[in-house]
């Protein structure tokens, strides 16, 4: 793990001042790294009994797709609003810094179908529970939310105390 973890790189006060922004483009763009990424996380899953992969706007796109493709599942995705072009679900959340919305298709999941929500960082967790919400409001089940890499330090685990958690790489 730590040969991945050092090709996440740090932008410092990005979006704003204080904070570090983990950046995983640079672990995306060295195949190898995220071949590895995918397979570890994808093996982990093999066994289990999933539908559907969900991704988060912009990178769990990437990291959901991935993992579905490893799987041999769907992907669905979950976007901010006036993204998806059929009726939707909504639901707003709080951020550090704001509220913001996401939305998913309203056929997108159907009642009972397993679902696996992918992103690449957990930070504090907001963003995630609201997707966990949104998943549930469409019927379906959350069976684990996967990441790329957690900041153990925001504690986003304590927002998501009633769902399975599992991230690669923790800072």
């Amino acid at each position: 793990m730590e040969e991945l973890k050092k090709k996440i790189r740090d932008i410092e006060d990005f979006p704003k001042p204080g904070i570090v922004f983990k950046d995983i483009t640079t672990l995306l763009r060295d195949a190898s790294s995220f071949n590895r990424a995918v397979d570890l996380l994808g093996h982990r899953y093999l066994d289990q009994s999933i539908d559907l992969v969900v991704g988060i706007e912009a990178r769990g796109f990437v990291v959901g797709a991935a993992l579905a493709y490893k799987l041999n599942k769907g992907v669905i995705l979950v976007r901010k609003p006036g993204k998806l072009p059929y009726k939707t679900h909504s639901v707003s959340y709080e951020l550090e810094y704001g509220t913001d919305t996401l939305e998913i298709h309203q056929d997108a999941i159907e009642s009972g179908q397993r679902v696996l929500i992918a992103d690449d960082v957990l930070a504090t967790g907001g963003t995630v529970r609201a997707v966990v919400d949104l998943v549930r409001k469409t019927g379906g089940e959350v069976v684990e939310c996967a990441f790329l890499a957690e900041l153990t330090f925001l504690k986003g685990r304590d927002r998501l105390r009633d769902v399975p958690i599992h991230s690669l790489i923790q800072f």
